[in-house]
């Protein structure tokens, strides 16, 4: 609770769309009215976090239809165009989003190849090509680092000193692919599209569909990441 009191600033947005006059706030003039703010906040902060470009007057006049019984949706209704909204659309905006992105990242980055899933990777060492993972039951050793689009790091195996030891067909698709293109000793630095890293499913790491598409502006639903193979057999 307590980061939630502190996002006073985060959420003036909210209190003063939600007033009913466009000059200023609510005023709260008894505890009811402070826990009904509070309460404001809370939600308002679950939605920032969800989707930060939602139209903020538009949620607050739902709140209102609702307390006036005069939704302009039936439950029905609403819970129909929101899954078809979440599970398709959504999806959607954000692939191609997504793959704009990656084409015009290659188009400028003349180093740089792509795979017909999308990967766009550069080898930075090749590796060992007599020792270069082809089956699926092949194991692999890796060191690897994950950073958004926009240079945060997510994980790194390096920080952790920690080596993943596992076989090539446990690895995700994109992970898989950029793998097979280095042999023992090489490195590869590759931008994936989220369908073949850590999508709408698949693992802690994942992204779903509300987070990619708040996320579109600054660019963090791509995911770089940097691949040493320091075995393979």
């Amino acid at each position: 609770m307590r980061k939630t009191f502190f996002a006073l600033t985060a959420m003036a947005l909210l209190a003063g769309a939600c007033s009913r006059k466009s000059g200023g706030g609510v005023k709260l003039k008894a505890d009811t009215d402070s826990v009904a703010y509070i309460i404001g906040m809370n939600v308002g902060m679950n939605l920032l976090k969800m989707d930060s470009t939602l139209n903020v007057n538009a949620v607050c006049e739902g709140i209102r239809d609702v307390f006036r019984a005069g939704a302009k949706l039936s439950a029905d209704d609403a819970e129909v165009y929101y899954l078809r909204y979440m599970n398709y659309v959504l999806p959607e905006k954000a692939r191609a989003y997504e793959e704009q992105f990656l084409a015009d990242f290659a188009k400028s980055n003349r180093s740089y190849a792509r795979t017909p899933s999308g990967v766009t990777y550069a080898v930075e060492v090749l590796g060992d090509q007599e020792q270069i993972p082809v089956s699926d039951r092949d194991s692999v050793a890796l060191r690897y680092i994950i950073r958004t689009a926009d240079g945060a790091d997510v994980y790194s195996s390096y920080e952790r000193r920690d080596t993943l030891r596992t076989s090539l067909g446990s690895l995700n698709k994109g992970m898989k692919e950029s793998v097979k293109l280095i042999g023992k000793g090489g490195k590869i630095n590759a931008w994936m599209p989220s369908a073949v890293a850590y999508g709408s499913a698949g693992g802690q790491r994942a992204r779903d569909p509300a987070q990619c598409h708040a996320l579109l502006r600054n660019r963090a639903c791509r995911s770089r990441q940097i691949y040493e193979l320091v075995a393979a057999q």
